[in-house]
């Protein structure tokens, strides 16, 4: 454990020039439909982080030798299209830099030009809902039609992991057009292990983008998010989910924390940082 000496994310200390990661906070929630206040999220994330030793044992890798840099929080200008063209441009010159961006949200939506900008070969969205509405309460690019934005702008290799919320017509929507998931149900029932090479079918080996909606999480282990879910995935579970597909990942976010409800939540969402952080080291240099 160490103290926090500034609002860096924790072991953030490199130059941009210098970073293999690079994080940056996104607090933008004004499309939430439910439970405001994931634009805390960034602050708390960051703070929650200085809790946690450097050496990750599972891995290996002590994240005090890596290179990460923290790029501060994006101005997002207090509209949805501003927010996006944020992001837009911080994701694009990590991608041309040749870095992994690791954006700390901030709500759902968000994820658009971050996956987009990282032109991934797939994407793993770890979530409770489908969010495949064309538009909610009149704005398309509403967090709650964040994997449909996706699918018609970015790739149709989508892979959705811990899914138990919809409506009738997002299901048949996914039933249509073939996309890809696994219900938190299927993790239950067929394990983790399973979900897994199930994932693999359809992803590979290749380059993928992960989006993590802490609402996957059950609200038994995750209260402090925008849209909560019962019956849903464990910590381990995604954790699991971020060891085996890190490597392979060429940009990472986690979103919907609201930290006013519950700190633990924003805790709990840097330790997956710095799993995802540590396995994909691991994994990349050797």
């Amino acid at each position: 454990m160490h103290k926090p000496l500034s609002m860096l994310f924790a072991d953030a200390e490199s130059s941009y020039e210098d970073a293999d990661y690079v994080v940056f906070g996104a607090p933008f929630d004004k499309t939430s439909s439910f439970r405001c206040g994931s634009a805390k999220a960034p602050e708390a994330i960051r703070n929650e982080s200085y809790n946690f030793e450097t050496y990750n044992p599972h891995t290996g890798i002590d994240l005090a030798n890596l290179k990460i840099h923290d790029a501060l929080d994006i101005n997002t200008g207090g509209t949805v299209h501003s927010a996006l063209s944020s992001v837009e441009s911080v994701v694009t010159r990590c991608a041309a830099d040749g870095k992994i961006p690791i954006m700390l949200g901030g709500e759902h939506s968000l994820t658009l030009p971050a996956a987009k900008q990282c032109k991934p070969c797939g994407i793993i969205i770890i979530d409770a809902h489908f969010d495949l509405r064309s538009e909610y309460e009149g704005e398309k690019y509403s967090h709650a039609c964040i994997t449909r934005r996706l699918f018609e702008d970015v790739t149709d290799n989508i892979v959705q992991i811990g899914i138990r919320s919809g409506t009738k017509e997002e299901y048949a929507f996914a039933e249509q057009h073939g996309l890809s998931y696994l219900s938190a149900d299927d993790v239950f029932e067929k394990g983790i292990d399973y979900v897994i090479k199930e994932v693999e079918k359809c992803t590979g080996h290749d380059k993928v983008y992960i989006s993590l909606d802490m609402d996957a999480i059950d609200p038994a282990y995750a209260p402090g998010i925008g849209t909560p879910e019962p019956f849903g995935l464990t910590p381990r579970d995604v954790r699991e989910v971020l060891w085996r597909f890190a490597g392979s990942c060429i940009g990472f976010d986690i979103v919907e924390i609201v930290p006013e409800i519950d700190i633990n939540t924003a805790s709990l969402g840097a330790k997956l940082v710095r799993e995802f952080i540590a396995s994909n080291a691991q994994k990349t240099t050797r």
